[in-house]
């Protein structure tokens, strides 16, 4: 059986959220304090309650349009909402039942879970799987509208740890202090 955790930065109003952009979109969000013109509406996009697995994801602010990170706080209820109406990415019997009933929802849902290995410092993957949450359609058009309470570049604290990390310099106790995020999944 896979162990699966959701880890991250939150109180009781908010859960933060990873995701990695290029500058002008960057900027753009924490000028506006929500996602503005150059963000695309109409396409799926992918959130990340893990820091870690954000870093491993968009290579510490290196791989090309994600040079830019970004702590998204959003509300719990939201992202509640999200865990709670999402459809799995992968097909799994036991919980989808018939693969074209999972096929039909996977083409009509607006939010997907997908769980993939955590990662350490270095890439490397745990033992466990984190979540990251897809948004497209009406869900992606109330994360902008709605659900963001607060943005901020993150990308210097990044490019820090990064470079402490790859001097093979002790990160762990510079890395956010995340929890085990403990949701009521409704049947």
């Amino acid at each position: 059986m896979e162990y699966k955790e959701i880890r991250a930065i939150f109180d009781n109003n908010t859960i933060r959220v990873y995701q990695a952009y290029n500058e002008i979109i960057a900027k753009e969000a924490v000028n506006n304090g929500t996602f503005g013109k150059n963000f695309k509406l109409d396409r799926m996009t992918w959130i990340k309650p893990s820091f870690l697995w954000m870093m491993y994801r968009c290579g510490w602010g290196k791989k090309e349009n994600q040079e830019h990170i970004l702590a998204i706080d959003i509300k719990r209820e939201a992202f509640d909402y999200l865990i709670n109406n999402a459809v799995y990415s992968s097909y799994n019997k036991n919980e989808h039942g018939s693969y074209e009933d999972w096929k039909e929802k996977i083409k009509t849902s607006d939010i997907r879970i997908q769980w993939d290995p955590e990662r350490d410092i270095y890439g490397n993957p745990e033992q466990y799987r984190s979540v990251q949450i897809g948004l497209r359609g009406n869900a992606v058009k109330k994360y902008v509208t709605e659900w963001i309470t607060d943005i901020n570049d993150i990308t210097d604290y990044v490019t820090k740890l990064y470079n402490m990390r790859n001097s093979r310099q002790d990160i762990t106790g510079l890395l956010p202090d995340e929890r085990i995020y403990h949701i009521k999944i409704q049947v």
